[in-house]
């Protein structure tokens, strides 16, 4: 162990304190303190519950284990836990270091899981001196940051592609500009795509589509190339694909596009906001049968490949700065291993 550290367990350097707000008792109130759930922001209320910086981790439910920091005059629903330094330790330094215990793994119960301060509290972790804590925060934080940066890069260079659509070719449900139009079965025609057996996944290099996009790799295809969208559930995301892959059953996909260009249809279907066509109030399937007679806009392929070849462009990009966040966030693992463990 490094000279003046020390080693301690995580309730020695932290008390927990607990939330009584629940979302459906904050249903209508307004104000200017934001409340966090555990996937984010909520909504903003007229009162807060801690008035400086903090950690909160999710203790039920999904995302159990997640540790982040909060602002000032905020508050957590009842599904989360504030976590406070004691007088010694930096907030930041906390933080870190309760992520490298992977708090999910102590979760309990099948249905709901849980985790209790009771049992992770009793971590044995490396604790060094508050000169030390800074400088270990201070690298971290720099990575971190880093790694934001260029994740909000992805998302503009999203944007710049929607926006180079829409310059091009006008909103394709109000039809500014004027274009011919037909409807959506004349241009793609979806059907159901198919099971895979956990038990036959075999794994290979053909990808395997879910309603949010490729969720593994098959050594089998069942379709050559085509469009990809969401059944049921997830709906409103649309995915090309211009090489063999495998539809899953809670996809739809269509294979005769008309020789329109797969990645101009992506972002034309994209535009129609599937979830409009969803049906059933528990978990929603697409009509197929409403959105086939659509209108929509028909477009020269010659425009179509020319908006291809631009976004081509921009994804090059976006593989660029993906493997800058891989190596980023390579070196950052092994950074709190190197602090932690």
């Amino acid at each position: 162990m490094k000279e003046g550290w020390e080693i301690r367990k995580v309730k020695d350097i932290c008390d927990k304190a607990s939330s009584n707000i629940a979302q459906k008792d904050i249903v209508g109130l307004s104000g200017e303190y934001p409340v966090f759930g555990a996937s984010g922001y909520v909504q903003s209320i007229g009162f807060f519950h801690r008035d400086k910086p903090y950690i909160g981790i999710v203790k039920d439910g999904s995302g159990v284990g997640r540790v982040n920091v909060y602002p000032a005059k905020t508050s957590l629903l009842g599904t989360l836990q504030y976590i406070l330094p004691k007088e010694g330790y930096l907030l930041g330094y906390v933080a870190y270091l309760l992520k490298s215990l992977k708090l999910a793994k102590f979760a309990t119960g099948a249905a709901i899981p849980h985790i209790y301060f009771k049992e992770y509290g009793e971590c044995k972790v490396p604790v060094p001196p508050i000169a030390e804590q800074e400088k270990i925060v201070a690298e971290l934080d720099c990575l971190t940051g880093i790694i934001e940066k260029k994740k909000q890069q992805l998302e503009e260079l999203d944007k710049l592609a929607q926006s180079i659509f829409y310059d091009m070719f006008g909103d394709p449900i109000t039809n500014e500009k004027g274009w011919d139009t037909t409807k959506v079965i004349d241009v793609v025609s979806f059907q159901r795509g198919y099971d895979l057996p956990v038990q036959s996944r075999i794994p290979g290099r053909v990808p395997v589509y879910g309603s949010n996009g490729i969720i593994s790799f098959h050594n089998a295809s069942k379709v050559d190339k085509g469009i990809i969208t969401g059944r049921s559930g997830t709906l409103g995301l649309v995915y090309s694909c211009d090489k063999p892959f495998w539809p899953l059953n809670t996809t739809l996909f269509s294979t005769d596009t008309h020789d329109n260009n797969l990645i101009y249809l992506r972002f034309l279907l994209s535009a129609y906001n599937l979830k409009r066509y969803g049906e059933g109030a528990g978990v929603p399937t697409l009509n197929r049968n409403a959105f086939h007679n659509e209108p929509i806009i028909k477009v020269s392929i010659d425009l179509q490949n020319e908006f291809a070849e631009k976004v081509e462009a921009i994804e090059e990009q976006k593989e660029l700065v993906k493997r800058s966040i891989v190596e980023t966030e390579t070196l950052f693992n092994s950074r709190m291993e190197y602090w932690f463990n």
